[in-house]
């Protein structure tokens, strides 16, 4: 076929649903599931849905992609929430981000994280760090750090945290001495804050009921229970674990480059620097208690506790009960109990390691010039949130038609 696209996730199902828009037919996804979605499938526990792939929203920020989304599942389909992110800190629940809300934790406290602030890399204007756990320091002072952004890292990327760099940390909105001191003196969150300030979550269903109906769409262009672990760049074909061969003019690959297990006409650098791409995998595990709060999510550095994050289910998906957890695998204890319903997603978070932004820049380049096209979180191995994906996978769509 002319579009070989391997996954089913939101970058697979955006791209070749653009392409059916486009009027172009020649195109066929490969999944490994028996079902689309990718991180982004929901399923039905105790008569209500929970995303498998962790905390999965549509955010607001990207009107055009939602245009495009709402195609397939109309906006009065959706709720807008105003986000609501909490920190658990020694049992104490403050406004996320941490450094805009300070002001709720007791004066003494305020006290030291305003002098930890105040003597920060950044406010005195000391060279900025490349390893990410200096940077932390650098950016938010010692306080900040050791409270908060040190255990929840280390939780959320385990030993592995050593080697991250700094360049993937434009997520975090600034940080000034200011700001913090006039959010304490206002006793209300000041300056610049995160993403997701709103987003929208599907009124009767689970984030992933979208992703169903995308695939809907294309259904005949589609082969489930595929699992591809082999691609020849001298022939544009892959091979499944079945030795079933399928050739594309254009391979667009969205799954882990590690899933190929054997590479042809590569060069052997370039198959070195994939085994060097590192990422986690998280379980996900339901409780169906209610918590006592108006959070949808909540963050959790404490160590006493395996897991680094609850999403509060019943407070953004309308009449459910109950929250889950994600847990780094690592990280994972025995079950409280034994009838929770948990999920492990094998390829979770892609690590932003000192060295990746190389590697990726090489491997797609190289591809590329093969007509083979890394797309998405796995595909260019970027922790990109569903809406950004969907964006480059219809910018692709648009480029690779004019060629």
């Amino acid at each position: 076929m002319k579009y070989l696209i391997l996954g089913a996730g939101p970058a697979g199902l955006a791209f070749a649903n653009k392409l059916k828009e486009a009027g172009e037919t020649d195109f066929l996804i490969l999944e490994r599931e028996k079902e689309a979605g990718g991180l982004c499938r929901s399923v039905k526990v105790n008569d209500f849905p929970l995303d498998i792939g962790g905390g999965h929203f549509l955010d607001v920020r990207l009107p055009e992609v939602n245009s495009f989304l709402f195609r397939f599942m109309p906006l009065d389909e959706w709720n807008l929430y105003e986000r609501d992110s909490q920190i658990m800190i020694n049992g104490i629940m403050i406004g996320h981000p941490f450094e805009s809300n300070i002001w709720q934790l007791e004066i003494e406290e305020q006290i030291e994280h305003l002098k930890a602030i105040a003597m920060a890399g950044c406010t005195i204007n000391t060279k900025i760090p490349k390893n990410f756990i200096d940077w932390i320091y650098w950016k938010l002072g010692s306080r900040i750090a050791e409270t908060y952004m040190i255990p929840y890292n280390q939780k959320m990327f385990g030993k592995e945290l050593d080697e991250l760099g700094t360049y993937w940390m434009d997520k975090l909105p600034n940080v000034s001495f200011e700001d913090v001191l006039h959010s304490c003196l206002a006793k209300k969150a000041y300056g610049k804050q995160p993403g997701h300030t709103q987003f929208y979550y599907p009124k009767k269903f689970g984030y992933g009921e979208l992703w169903t109906r995308m695939a809907d769409e294309i259904r005949n262009h589609i082969e489930y229970g595929v699992s591809v672990n082999a691609i020849d760049f001298n022939t544009n074909t892959v091979k499944s674990a079945l030795s079933e061969r399928y050739r594309g003019d254009f391979i667009i690959t969205t799954i882990p480059w590690i899933e190929f297990k054997n590479i042809i006409g590569m060069p052997e650098e370039l198959k070195k620097s994939i085994k060097k791409l590192k990422s986690n995998s998280i379980q996900i595990e339901y409780f169906p208690d209610c918590l006592d709060t108006k959070a949808h999510w909540i963050y959790c550095p404490d160590k006493e506790v395996p897991y680094h994050r609850i999403l509060v289910r019943h407070n953004f998906c309308q009449g459910s009960k109950g929250y889950w957890t994600e847990t780094n695998t690592k990280n994972i204890r025995l079950k409280l109990l034994e009838d929770n319903f948990t999920y492990v997603n094998q390829y979770a978070y892609p690590f932003n390691t000192i060295e990746k932004p190389e590697i990726m820049k090489r491997l797609l380049t190289w591809s590329q010039s093969r007509n083979v096209y890394g797309l998405g979180r796995w595909g260019e191995h970027q922790h990109y949130n569903s809406d950004v994906t969907v964006d480059l996978a219809i910018k692709l769509a648009v480029r690779l038609l004019q060629l």
